[in-house]
């Protein structure tokens, strides 16, 4: 496995665990059976973090949906640099982040944080289209 297949693995298990934050806190919400259950009008409101870890989670994934068919293409025609190394851990750390400084509500940083992941992704983007 190459380092940057290594950190895309990192990235989609810390993007499949993202659920569970907000969902543990509609069980507790709701009880078991009520979470397991379709949703109705009488539901009780998100907490705002919930709701917030949420929509985290859903950017998250929305951001895969660049991050790995880059991190492929490159394994797949073999282009593996420095900056490359630096951009897969980049964006890994920038993700881990974002979560929680979402989740608790610090606009600016977590402008900064998606900002960063972005930049990750063209740093790769420009790396293919240079290799």
């Amino acid at each position: 496995m190459t380092i940057e297949l290594y950190w895309l693995t990192l990235t989609c298990g810390i993007t499949a665990l993202f659920w569970m934050p907000y969902t543990l806190d509609w069980i507790v919400q709701r009880g078991p059976m009520g979470a397991m259950g379709n949703p109705t009008k009488d539901d009780p409101e998100r907490h705002l973090w919930a709701d917030r870890a949420k929509r985290a989670h859903y950017n998250s994934v929305e951001n895969l949906v660049t991050f790995v068919p880059l991190v492929l293409v490159m394994h797949t025609i073999g282009v593996s640099t420095s900056m490359t190394l630096f951009a897969v851990k980049l964006y890994f750390w920038a993700r881990l982040i974002y979560y929680p400084v979402y989740t608790l509500g610090i606009p600016v940083v977590r402008t900064l944080l998606f900002l960063t992941g972005f930049v990750a992704q063209m740093i790769l983007f420009y790396a293919l289209v240079t290799a």
